[in-house]
């Protein structure tokens, strides 16, 4: 069983982590099958939005604890696993295409961690998201305690972290950690609403946003001003910039993309 799937269908790249039995834990396969994935997303020009889901009952329970007992002992394996899990989480948050989350079930721990490398987040009504390290002795590792402090600020993401809580879908929402939470069993019609709604955008504008939001917080705020200022001189010069000022003259809508 390929541990992701991925379609391609009308410009959504629809991909699903798929070790249901193992409530979508996160292994050396299952990074390397996201790995791939990846790279069939940036290697084509079909896609123009990503979807992010879990088969099975959860969106994701965290690392292969199995993994985990095998690998933690073992500093070489140790670092290879986590190296690993970093690199492609990475490429995930640096996908030239908005990448969205959507989240039933669980999202735990190292799940969690997947969600905050994701542009946007759509939870079902019944969803919980957390991170449990703390109730095991554990540390977050793959990105949590940089990412999550960004996303929900450094007291909340402390409480989250040092307690080992949960959250509901709409206390995730009130913090900020999702964008919207869908009624229950309506997570894939909410899912297909937005990615419907990307797909018709311009590919270029929307790369460029993504890139200069991800460093916005990364650099000071004149570096920041002149990134977006390249940024933005670079797309004006492009094809969907004109399109997009003809229809606004024309008082047409734009048309970035033909089926």
């Amino acid at each position: 069983m390929n541990p992701v799937t991925l379609e391609i269908k009308d410009g959504v790249a629809r991909v699903a982590l798929n070790r249901p039995q193992q409530l979508n834990a996160i292994s050396s396969e299952l990074l390397s099958a996201l790995d791939a994935v990846c790279d069939a997303i940036e290697k084509g020009d079909e896609a123009r939005v990503v979807t992010l889901t879990g088969n099975g009952r959860v969106f994701c329970a965290g690392a292969d604890l199995k993994v985990v007992q095998e690998a933690a002992p073992d500093p070489v394996r140790w670092r290879e696993f986590m190296s690993q899990w970093r690199r492609v989480f990475d490429r995930v948050e640096r996908l030239p295409r908005p990448v969205i989350a959507g989240v039933h079930g669980l999202a735990l721990a190292g799940g969690l961690e997947l969600v905050l490398v994701c542009d946007l987040v759509i939870a079902d009504a019944e969803a919980r998201l957390g991170d449990q390290h703390a109730n095991f002795g554990l540390l977050a590792g793959g990105g949590g305690s940089q990412r999550l402090p960004r996303v929900v600020g450094p007291r909340r993401a402390k409480e989250l972290m040092l307690l080992g809580g949960w959250l509901s879908a709409d206390q995730a929402l009130a913090w900020g950690l999702v964008n919207r939470v869908a009624p229950a069993g309506k997570l894939a019609d909410a899912l297909d609403d937005m990615a419907r709604a990307l797909v018709e955008k311009s590919v270029g504008a929307s790369r460029a946003a993504k890139a200069l939001v991800n460093r916005a917080l990364d650099v000071d705020l004149a570096t920041g001003l002149d990134l977006e200022a390249a940024e933005a001189s670079r797309h004006m010069r492009g094809p969907d910039a004109a399109e997009g000022l003809a229809a606004f003259v024309g008082k047409r809508t734009p048309v970035f993309w033909k089926r």
